[in-house]
Order: C-alpha cells, then structure tokens, then sequence
C-alpha cells in the first residue's frame, strides 16, 4: 500500500482507514479562516459492511492507499437495475448493480471508459473520467438577455443527472460535466 496526501484523495478511490477498506463517495477541501487550517471533509463507505463516515483529514496528512488491481472497461449498457462493463483485455463481462455504483450511474453513457478496482478479485469501486459530455433533455427556456451571470437553473440530462446550468444554456445542447462535484463545466 502506498501512502498519499490528503489532497490526492479522489471520489471512487480506495483507503485504508481504521483497518478497514473505504470506498471515497464525496470529497472536498475545505479552509477555515484564520484559526484551523485547511482540511478534506471526506466521506466514504466500507466496502465490506456498508456503513457510512465522514472523516475530517488535514491536508497534509498522509492516508494509506488500498491495494488494488485496476482494470480498464467499457460500460455497455443497462440491464434493469445491473450495469453491464467488458474488460478490455480479455472482454469479459462484469455485471454491477445501481446500488453498488451509488449515484455514478448518472454519469454513464454506452461505450464510456471507466476503471474499475478490484480487491482480492472482486470489484470495489469504479472510477469514472475527469469528465463526461451529456445531452440536456429538460430545462427551463431561456430567459431573454440572459448571459454569463451567476443565475443558473437546473437541466435534467439523458442519463437522468440534474445539474445546475447557466440560465443561457438550450434544451438539447451538450455540455460537459466534472464526475468529481457534478457541476457544470461548459457548452461543447
């Protein structure tokens, strides 16, 4: 296992904490004003139990990094509730189940490259891309004059993801979208 920084913790990263195995949900950095110092609000979710924490890490603490095999995939496509990945070494499949990849699933369109962890032989996490280009299927019309201002509004994309958008952005423009925050990024 190697040892990283606090700040290098990632969303779908794999650590170990309190002799257990985590799987990071959310991660952010956070700093305080004044007294305090800077620190990752991090929370994750034990990959054996379940259950769910959150953890106050101070940037520059060291955290340890799971052993894992990470795999190269392609998301295929949705059967019910099971999202179905080939390997791209061996082109076996992998079926995961929309519990398991939490609120990932958003971000998933066919033919989207992904990696996907494996402790001990059995799949523990997925890592999406940096970033995702979606369709907005349902927003709010645009509102006259509208420009670059700080007013946004939510669009409803085609995977099902809502993500607050500029108040100048169509109904069936593509943008991109950051998988780590899930906020918008720009128009493509």
């Amino acid at each position: 296992m190697a040892k990283v920084l606090a700040t290098e913790i990632r969303v779908g990263n794999l650590i170990e904490w309190d002799k257990r195995i985590w799987r990071v949900l959310k991660c952010y950095h956070v700093h305080v004003g004044g007294r305090g110092g800077a620190f990752m609000q991090v929370e994750m979710k034990d990959i054996e139990a379940g259950t769910k924490t959150n953890q106050r890490i101070r940037t520059e603490d060291k955290v340890e990094r799971a052993f894992v095999e990470p795999r190269d995939m392609t998301y295929l496509y949705q059967e019910g509730d099971n999202y179905i990945f080939m390997d791209k070494e061996n082109y076996e499949q992998l079926s995961l189940s929309q519990e398991f990849l939490e609120s990932q699933y958003e971000y998933l369109l066919p033919n989207t490259d992904v990696q996907v962890n494996f402790h001990n032989d059995r799949a523990i996490g997925v890592q999406l891309p940096a970033s995702v280009i979606l369709t907005i299927t349902a927003t709010e019309p645009n509102l006259k004059g509208a420009t670059a201002t700080s007013s946004y509004k939510p669009a409803t994309m085609e995977t099902g993801l809502v993500v607050m958008v500029p108040a100048f952005v169509l109904q069936g423009e593509k943008i991109k979208i950051n998988t780590d925050s899930g906020e918008y990024i720009e128009r493509m």
